[in-house]
């Protein structure tokens, strides 16, 4: 990895893994440490926000440079892993490491009395691993054994993927399987996603029907930009191909880096991703499930 992005990711509070890898607590991490509040993700899906390490084995290598990330893409370094791969074992044991050296910081507070000595030795025993973070995960070619890697040590697996490898896609058995569906179109998709690759929404397709076909709990998650893809009509034939068990609807959050290439106002209100979701439901046939207000996110589930 070149030392400026080492030295730009390392000064944003990620753990380096390896040679491609790195760890990054959420925000909602240190919630449910202090204040015991979890994120969406808990309330849909029952991930501990605690006990969730957010990884990824590709962190500066992404074939996109969205326009709405908060991760720095402008220091990507190629759209595909480009050095030696470390192996799935390394990559899960060490990342877990990583996650309690962050848990490690706020062990003063347990003798503060402001985290309990119970919540402070579940963090330090992970349950799942949250593969996204940054860069496009699906890069690391060993990625289905990554995922049995971190089965292996008893942790559930959350991998989220723009599909840009298709061929991963048939090969992953993750415990959930997101897949990013930001555009409906090529123009929007070359727009928001801002590919570095020429068939991009051609490689997003294939993944599409790959995603179908994947028996495994299938997430489609869409960010809604406003003034760019809030057009519940004009994603509903492709949600319908991806035939997903549940589809998020989020808003845009106007945070980290991505401000210096968006406004406030592409960022919709939460009524507004909610009147998005009544149309997609009312399009595509599923029901709205649950919701965050404070997240800006909407759950439709298909059963």
């Amino acid at each position: 990895m070149r030392d400026d992005v080492r030295k730009i990711l390392e000064k944003h509070g990620y753990k380096l893994v390896g040679k491609h890898s790195a760890v990054k607590p959420c925000h909602w991490f240190k919630e449910k440490l202090l204040n015991d509040r979890a994120c969406y993700k808990s309330k849909f899906y029952g991930i501990e926000s605690h006990r969730c390490v957010q990884m990824t084995p590709s962190v500066a290598w992404c074939q996109h440079s969205c326009l709405f990330c908060w991760r720095p893409v402008e220091y990507t370094i190629a759209p595909y892993l480009d050095v030696e791969e470390d192996e799935p074992e390394y990559i899960a044991r060490e990342s877990i490491e990583a996650q309690r050296k962050f848990v490690i910081g706020y062990k003063g507070l347990v003798k503060e009395g402001r985290i309990s000595e119970e919540k402070f030795k579940e963090a330090m025993e992970p349950k799942h691993a949250a593969i996204s973070l940054a860069g496009e995960p699906t890069n690391y070619s060993r990625i289905a054994e990554l995922i049995d890697a971190y089965k292996k040590l008893g942790l559930t697996t959350f991998l989220v993927t723009n599909g840009m490898n298709p061929d991963k896609i048939w090969e992953v058995k993750p415990t959930q399987l997101y897949l990013s569906l930001i555009a409906y179109n090529e123009d929007i998709y070359r727009r928001l996603n801002r590919p570095r690759i020429k068939d991009g929404f051609k490689r997003l397709l294939e993944s599409i029907e790959a995603f179908s076909a994947n028996r495994v709990r299938r997430v489609i998650r869409i960010t809604l930009v406003k003034g760019y893809n809030m057009n519940a009509e004009g994603f509903s034939k492709l949600i319908e191909r991806a035939d997903p068990d549940f589809v998020e609807a989020k808003a845009y959050m106007h945070l980290g880096f991505s401000t210096k290439r968006l406004s406030k106002e592409n960022s919709p209100k939460f009524e507004e991703v909610y009147e998005f979701a009544k149309k997609l439901s009312d399009e595509i046939g599923y029901k709205i499930k649950d919701y965050s207000v404070e997240s800006k996110v909407v759950l439709l589930s298909k059963n």
